[in-house]
């Protein structure tokens, strides 16, 4: 007789456990609040235009074809990519820099700043890929289920390998000079909710995994990713139950026993939590003693990562003088721009991320117009010292816009705009019950990471299992699909 596993949420890492227990022959069903899949992998579609609604950047498409491989699956037929080249247009003031994952192009762009500054990116790839496969081999795909995991001589030798003191500005700025550069390099720890200059300095291995492995994109858009995903857990023959918010997870003699949906018990040897860590503990456990350490008191005393404003805005027409899906457009001051994220404060000079993915894949907006995708990392609900009105979303959307019509084939985008639609950090709370509608979950800090973050196996309760972005290894589409690998590895060890 199968063993039965209630997951909870069809998220990335929902959907990814799902397929992985489904596959092994368990019987799985998964509840999602919402009628489709993806969580913030989602779409908006309006006025003919098409959108992602969260991540939007595809890297380590590795990771991304595995959960279709270990199916027997051939990935091309699910999620057909493309490699991007150049990934990404970096915008700074009258300045254009395209770059590129060809280390040829990117050699020479940078020898046109300065030999030292070439020398020095080599250095910086060198360095973060050694200790990108020391992270991978020891701390990354691995859980950590015990405090004696970690704490041994060896583990703690690997941990100072690390060099994880360090700020991902500090260590960037040791080995290039350029200030755009620097920038570029260290921006990205943006894309998992924490700022480059008070980030461990191991987050810098972003950049180093899109020179090394590119920039991808999936034909319709990230969302195809979800959508396949869902599809290929019914053709294993898994279940999926939309609409069903999950009130609670029923915990008898400090063990899992299944869900409450609409007040109605629905039993199952395990269970898989893809919900947000924070929320969950806070409304889903109810039993006191299973939610261990992580009290109401203790999860609002948490750091949390950054959240995002996103436009999504529908033009008139096309945007063909814009060569690149992804375009970053730096403020004057970045450094001033992240101190007021992480500070809570209005901003009044952010630097934001445009994504048109109607350029790759035509039949996301309508004949001869484009759709843009704009987001600006703002500060989490516990963090501003503002709050989120009519009148604060007038007031970034300006903002943006402003900007951006000094960027070089943007002049004319605030009056083509023919469709607008928006997601604020209070959306994120209540459309993907994102903890004080922290897009990324719990920040990474140092002491939010590895064996300090929440583990997939449940401390206090047994048969109940967590993944997802606030749960151990972290934020970012390829490490919450790994978050996914180790937690149903976890479940399946203890059914062992």
């Amino acid at each position: 007789m199968s063993k039965t596993v209630s997951v909870i949420g069809a998220g990335v890492a929902g959907l990814a456990s799902a397929i992985r227990l489904q596959n092994k022959g368990y019987k799985v069903t998964l509840y999602e609040k919402e009628s489709l899949p993806g969580g913030k992998m989602n779409q908006i579609k309006k006025d003919g235009f098409t959108f992602d609604v969260g991540p939007s950047i595809v890297m380590m498409p590795d990771i991304f074809k595995e959960i279709f491989e270990i199916a027997g699956r051939d990935p091309d037929d699910y999620i057909p990519m493309t490699r991007l080249e150049p990934m990404y247009s970096a915008f700074f003031e009258n300045e254009r820099i395209d770059i590129s994952s060809d280390l040829v192009k990117m050699i020479d762009h940078l020898e046109g700043i300065s030999d030292e500054d070439a020398s020095g990116f080599l250095a910086y790839l060198k360095d973060i890929y050694d200790r990108f496969i020391i992270a991978k081999k020891y701390f990354i795909q691995r859980p950590f289920r015990h405090a004696s995991d970690f704490y041994n001589p060896f583990m703690i030798h690997q941990a100072m390998k690390l060099k994880t003191f360090d700020s991902a500005n500090h260590s960037i700025a040791k080995f290039v000079k350029d200030k755009r550069l620097q920038q570029i390099l260290s921006f990205q720890t943006l894309y998992i909710g924490i700022s480059p200059t008070n980030g461990p300095s191991l987050y810098t291995i972003i950049p180093m995994i899109e020179y090394l492995y590119g920039i991808w994109f999936i034909e319709g858009g990230m969302y195809t990713m979800a959508r396949s995903m869902e599809r290929l857990f019914k053709e294993l023959g898994g279940k999926i139950e939309y609409n069903s918010p999950v009130d609670e997870i029923v915990i008898e003699n400090k063990k899992a026993t299944g869900i409450k949906v609409n007040g109605e018990k629905i039993l199952s040897d395990y269970v898989m939590c893809n919900a947000d860590f924070p929320y969950a503990m806070k409304n889903l456990v109810k039993d006191e003693k299973a939610k261990g350490k992580y009290t109401d008191k203790k999860i609002d005393s948490m750091k949390y990562s950054c959240s995002c404003f996103v436009m999504y805005l529908g033009l008139n027409k096309k945007y063909n003088e814009v060569e690149n899906v992804h375009n970053f457009v730096f403020s004057q001051d970045l450094d001033q721009n992240l101190e007021d994220i992480f500070d809570g404060k209005l901003l009044d000079n952010g630097s934001f991320y445009v994504y048109i993915a109607s350029k790759m894949d035509e039949t996301l907006a309508p004949e001869n117009k484009d759709g843009l995708y704009i987001l600006l990392p703002v500060s989490d609900l516990a963090t501003a010292n503002y709050k989120w009105t009519e009148k604060t979303k007038r007031y970034y959307r300006q903002q943006i816009l402003s900007k951006l019509k000094t960027v070089e084939g943007f002049e004319t985008v605030e009056e083509d705009i023919i469709s607008e639609s928006y997601m604020t950090p209070v959306d994120f709370e209540r459309d993907f019950n994102a903890y004080n509608g922290a897009t990324f979950g719990l920040r990474p800090t140092l002491l939010q990471s590895n064996h300090f973050r929440p583990q997939a196996k449940a401390k206090h309760a047994e048969n109940l299992y967590f993944t997802g972005s606030s749960t151990h290894p972290g934020a970012g589409v390829p490490i919450v699909l790994t978050s996914a690998k180790i937690a149903t590895e976890e479940l399946m060890k203890d059914d062992k």
